[in-house]
């Protein structure tokens, strides 16, 4: 009898443990057919499979445990897919792997993910940093270490506010664990107001790229919702302080506007990439058209095109096709993308 007691009573707490627990396997899947002429120096054009058009494919694991008292743990787990070749190097958790706890106080997380100068502020982008049309001011410029670009840093704690009558925050620090120097280090943050149809936010972030590259990022972005459209602005500097190396600078700037047409949503897009180190202008064009044929499923079609001013030589970004490089110094470039998005 007493061992019948004991069976339920475990069965029970297990089954209240698991009324308060919950893990949710996600993903998208985002796969097109691109081109890009000048896809170097020569002149040469390429086309094929590409990846991440639309949004970037990704799959990923999150849970949240409730601890009572308003207090939850949560994890989150989350890697890129390669749709054009299946991940052939492997699938790791390099876009977000973190432990959390939230309440009443906002969020707490440890770990790889997002950095909070530029969670927010990218949002603002219509083409979502993803495909040959998005705003490129988040860029390594000229870097090549890993996470050059900002976007993502190892060994970060982050804490995020709650929402106070559409006011948030977010402040990110990134440990260098070095014994000498602080080449790794990050720390950044946000604010933001978002109500009804008007959302604003600033960020700001600096990281030790190297240990004499210190990179200082400021950016302001905005978007207002019109109803039958909506238009955004993203204004950008990022400064690199690179010790007896000139200083370089870069002045983004992006201005667009989106429309629902039916059952998607055509979007346009203008950003300038000011480069004072080399002076010299890059203007990028970019239209797209999303048609959603579900809630998850949705096919898009989007065209970019690149002018390199002087000596300038960005390249449209095109994940998948391995040989689209930079057009050459003062050289233009166009892109296309077809693809089909699929989220799960």
């Amino acid at each position: 009898m007493k061992k019948s007691l004991i069976a339920l009573a475990v069965l029970a707490a297990s089954g209240a443990a698991m009324a308060q627990s919950s893990v949710t396997l996600f993903g998208i899947v985002d796969t097109a057919v691109g081109y890009v002429d000048h896809a170097n120096a020569a002149g040469d054009s390429v086309y094929g499979l590409t990846t991440s058009g639309n949004a970037t494919s990704r799959i990923g694991f999150r849970g949240v445990e409730d601890l009572g008292g308003g207090l939850k743990a949560g994890f989150w787990l989350e890697g890129e897919l390669f749709g054009d070749v299946g991940n052939s190097s492997g699938l790791d958790f390099k876009r977000r792997s973190t432990v959390s706890l939230m309440g009443n106080f906002g969020e707490v997380r440890l770990g790889r993910e997002l950095v909070a100068g530029y969670s927010k502020t990218s949002s603002y982008d219509l083409f979502n940093q993803a495909g040959i049309g998005q705003f490129m001011g988040w860029g390594a410029w000229d870097e090549t270490v890993a996470d050059a670009n900002g976007i993502r840093k190892n060994n970060l704690i982050s804490y995020y506010t709650p929402n106070f009558s559409g006011f948030t925050g977010g402040i990110s620090y990134g440990f260098d664990e070095q014994t000498t120097g602080k080449a790794g280090r990050y720390v950044g943050g946000n604010v933001a107001y978002d109500n009804g149809p008007l959302s604003v936010a600033l960020s700001f972030d600096r990281a030790n790229l190297t240990s004499t590259v210190e990179r200082d990022k400021l950016t302001l972005g905005g978007s207002y919702n019109f109803g039958v459209a909506k238009a955004i602005a993203i204004l950008q500097q990022t400064k690199d302080d690179r010790g007896a190396l000139a200083e370089r600078k870069v002045n983004a700037y992006a201005l667009g506007v989106s429309a629902p047409v039916g059952a998607g949503e055509v979007k346009l897009q203008y950003a300038l990439y000011d480069q004072k180190a080399i002076d010299s202008k890059a203007h990028q064009i970019s239209l797209g058209y999303v048609h959603n044929l579900s809630k998850r499923t949705a096919v898009y079609g989007t065209v970019a095109f690149m002018d390199n001013k002087d000596v300038s030589n960005m390249g449209l970004s095109v994940k998948g096709l391995s040989n689209a490089g930079a057009p050459g110094a003062g050289e233009s470039q166009t892109g296309v993308q077809v693809g089909i998005r699929h989220a799960f």
